[in-house]
C-alpha cells in the first residue's frame, strides 16, 4: 500500500485511529476526515484532515474534492460514523431513531453517492453490525438503520462497476473502542460480553483494521458487493 492514497471518515473514533497507524506504517497517503473530535497530533503525521460531517450530500461532495485536489487519485475510501442505540422500540423517541438514521445509513449513502460522482478505480468500504445477522433484544433500532448499509453495498457494486469501484461492507461483532464503551463499562458487563463469544474475548480495534486493509487492497480486485461479519463467531456459533 506504499504510496496508495486513502480516504478515512471517521478517522478519530477507535477502529479510524487504529487504521491510520496501520496504514501511515505502511507509507499510505491519507486524508482524514473527522466530525467534532479533531484526529489527535500523533495521527496527523504525513497526512492531511479536514472537518466533514458526513450526513451532508453537499458536505460529503465537497470532502472528497478535497481530497482528490491533495491527493490525486483515490485508491480508497473507508466510511466508520456510526452510533449505538440499545432500547426496546417503546422507549425509543422519534428525535432518537432519526439521529441514528442519519448517523448510521445516511452517511454511508452519502459516502457512495459522493464516491460514484467523483471516482473510479477504487474500493469503498461501509461499516455494518453483526447484529443484523441474529436477533437481539433491544437491538430494533441500530439493526434498522445498519441493515440497509448491506443492501447499499451489493447495489452499489453494480451501478459502479463500470467506473470499476469495488462496494464492500464490514459487520463488526462488540469492538473495544469509545463507542462502545456504555456497554461494557462494568466488570460484569465486560465479562458477560466476552462469554458471548466462543473466542471468549469481544473485538480489538486491530481485528476491524485488518480486514480493511484486505478489503482496500488491490490485490482483492475480484471482491465486491460483499459484507464480511467479524464478531469471533457470535453471529454463526453458540457455546
Amino acid at each position: 500500500m506504499n504510496n496508495n492514497n486513502y480516504v478515512i471518515i471517521g478517522a478519530s473514533g477507535g477502529i479510524g485511529r487504529r487504521l491510520t497507524l496501520d496504514l501511515q506504517a505502511q507509507g499510505a497517503n491519507l486524508f482524514l476526515g473527522y466530525y467534532s473530535n479533531q484526529p489527535p497530533d500523533q495521527l496527523l503525521e504525513n497526512t492531511h484532515y479536514s472537518q466533514v460531517d458526513a450526513r451532508s450530500f453537499e458536505k460529503t461532495l465537497k470532502f472528497i474534492t478535497d481530497a482528490k485536489q491533495r491527493l490525486g487519485n483515490i485508491d480508497g475510501v473507508v466510511s466508520l460514523p456510526g452510533a449505538i442505540l440499545l432500547k426496546s422500540p417503546h422507549l425509543v423517541s422519534e428525535s432518537e431513531f432519526d439521529k441514528l438514521v442519519e448517523t448510521n445509513l445516511k452517511t454511508a449513502f452519502s459516502v457512495i453517492r459522493a464516491v460514484g460522482k467523483l471516482l473510479k478505480n477504487s474500493s469503498t468500504i461501509l461499516m455494518s453490525t453483526a447484529a443484523v445477522h441474529l436477533g437481539l433484544s433491544n437491538h430494533e433500532a441500530i439493526v434498522a438503520s445498519k441493515a440497509g448499509i448491506e443492501a447499499m453495498v451489493r447495489s452499489a457494486s453494480v451501478t459502479y462497476a463500470r467506473k470499476s469501484i469495488r462496494f464492500n461492507a464490514i459487520a463488526p461483532g462488540l469492538v473495544d473502542t469509545p463507542l462502545s464503551h456504555n456497554i461494557i463499562n462494568t466488570p460484569s458487563s465486560l465479562e458477560y460480553s466476552k462469554k458471548l463469544h466462543v473466542t471468549g474475548k469481544i473485538g480489538a480495534p486491530q481485528d476491524i483494521s485488518n480486514m480493511i486493509q484486505f478489503l482496500l487492497n488491490s490485490n482483492n480486485q475480484w471482491i465486491t458487493g460483499q459484507v464480511f461479519t467479524i464478531d469471533g463467531g457470535l453471529s454463526t456459533t453458540k457455546k
